[in-house]
């Protein structure tokens, strides 16, 4: 028996489909990267940055919905590989603004170029008719996407958990 939030059509059911979608891809996507050292959540910073950037290390961790010890790691490593540069914040001279370099521009340039030629090799596969189901499924994945962008309020802390 399908429950409300199971039957076909349904937002969970939808959700479901495009999760187990996604899962599928996204490896498709990774494996046959030249970009070794750019990990997933690397190039997703960089992605961030490209679309938003400037930022604070604040910023980028909760567009990214991570925490902040672990964006200050990787703006670390990312800085090391040489992909972004730190300026001062000019609002606030104790805090710094990254933002990708040339380097990091190119290097994201790259790897949408490559991930786009892999996707487009698979696309083209499929039959006209399920391009067309798939052309017209985008404005909803982009906005979908859009709204996987906003940042997230910070959530309030839970009972019983020490605030500073």
């Amino acid at each position: 028996m399908e429950t409300p939030t199971s039957a076909p059509g349904t937002s969970a059911e939808l959700a479901g489909r495009l999760r187990a979608v996604l899962q599928h891809l996204l490896p498709l996507l990774r494996r046959q990267s030249v970009h070794g050292d750019l990990t997933p959540s690397r190039l997703t910073a960089l992605a961030v940055l490209d679309a938003h950037g400037p930022l604070r290390i604040s910023e980028l961790a909760n567009r990214m919905n991570i925490a902040l010890s672990t964006t200050s790691r990787m703006v670390d490593l990312l800085y090391g590989c040489g992909w972004i540069v730190r300026r001062p914040d000019p609002e606030d001279q104790r805090a710094s603004l990254i933002s990708l370099n040339d380097d990091g521009q190119q290097l994201l340039r790259s790897v949408r170029q490559e991930t786009t030629g892999i996707l487009a090799a698979e696309i083209a596969e499929l039959p006209p008719d399920r391009r067309r189901l798939l052309r017209d499924a985008l404005p909803a994945l982009e906005d979908l996407a859009e709204r996987a962008q906003r940042p997230r309020p910070a959530e309030p802390p839970r009972r019983g958990t020490p605030t500073r």
